[in-house]
């Protein structure tokens, strides 16, 4: 364990951007964390926890020691009839672990194939796709606390998930490192293929008997046809979450707007893709200069090379107004600004 100053990371986030790191350190076990946590020389200068960087966008270098957890291991600690239980490092790349589960036939996160980032990061935001959050999986969360060095284990109430949100964006957050999660999954799977495309591109696909590899298959194809590839033209996926407007509002917007989604959130609240208002107030395929939205997807800003942080921030803050005059709402950001 080696801590360097004045690193480049640029191939620690998924847009891509040039930031450098005044001080950076890799840590690869627990043991390694709590060293550096407790060390005397860096005990009480800033930190900044860096994973997979697939929800971050820098718009600066950071003056701070950069740590990042690169923490490995998916083992099974229990099993019973209908369950069994993994811990899994939060350093391992988030859609290994779905491969790996649906190698084993283990089902619960293979709507959620091929998310860029860690497993560290997956609680901590709460991630979802195609009707499914990664909560409904989790059975604890293991931190260590950036000011102690004290390790805790979160329970699933402890965590307080909403919609792309924990305790570890809120209350606590820059308080704590993931370590490691704990996923209750199942063994005899109940498949959801209602949301968004899963169902038509199965039928597509030839599919006759649905199972976890054939949703996971068909999660995959949809998000490579839709959405860039971080590797080839760098982003962070969505970039906004999806509002969640009353029902009232709802009503009012769909007689201006016939054609726009909703999704019962409850009996009084309606989701909207925020996708689509991003597209029906004309940013879609839109750039400027070296960055610009997705012709494809509205939602993914992307950086085709040599756009800055800034240029993104401005360009998402554009968007926003842009939305909240056509259609009275506010898109609130997914991506993590620093």
């Amino acid at each position: 364990m080696q801590i360097q100053n004045n690193v480049s990371l640029r191939n620690l986030n998924t847009f891509g951007l040039e930031a450098v790191a005044k001080y950076f350190v890799e840590a690869k076990s627990v043991d390694e964390l709590t060293a550096i946590l407790t060390d005397k020389d860096w005990k009480y200068y800033p930190k900044f926890i860096l994973g997979g960087g697939s929800n971050v966008l820098f718009t600066q270098n950071i003056n701070a020691l950069v740590i990042h957890p690169d923490i490995r291991g998916i083992n099974k600690i229990n099993e019973n009839d209908d369950h069994i239980w993994l811990h899994v490092g939060a350093g391992e790349v988030w859609h290994d672990l779905v491969v790996y589960c649906v190698n084993h036939d283990y089902a619960g996160i293979e709507n959620l194939s091929l998310i860029p980032g860690t497993v560290g990061a997956a609680p901590m935001q709460n991630i979802g796709a195609y009707g499914i959050e990664i909560k409904d999986t989790i059975e604890t969360v293991e931190a260590i606390s950036i000011s102690t060095a004290e390790n805790r284990t979160f329970n699933w109430e402890n965590c307080q998930f909403g919609y792309r949100e924990s305790i570890f964006k809120k209350e606590l957050k820059n308080q704590y490192i993931i370590t490691g999660v704990v996923f209750k999954l199942n063994k005899k799977p109940v498949f959801n293929i209602e949301y968004g495309d899963i169902r038509k591109t199965l039928e597509e696909m030839k599919v006759e008997n649905i199972s976890i590899r054939a949703i996971s298959d068909a999660v995959i194809h949809i998000r490579q046809t839709k959405l860039p590839d971080p590797a080839k033209i760098g982003n962070a996926g969505s970039f906004f979450k999806n509002p969640e407007i009353n029902k009232s509002q709802f009503d009012v917007l769909k007689n201006s707007f016939p054609d726009i989604p909703g999704y019962p959130v409850n009996h009084d609240q309606i989701k909207v893709p925020a996708g689509w208002l991003i597209e029906q107030a004309g940013w879609k395929g839109y750039r400027e200069g070296e960055i610009g939205v997705h012709d494809r997807q509205a939602l993914v800003l992307v950086n085709f090379g040599g756009g800055t942080g800034d240029n993104i921030k401005k360009l998402s803050e554009k968007i926003q107004e842009s939305v909240d005059k056509k259609f009275g709402i506010r898109l609130t950001a997914e991506v993590n600004f620093v």
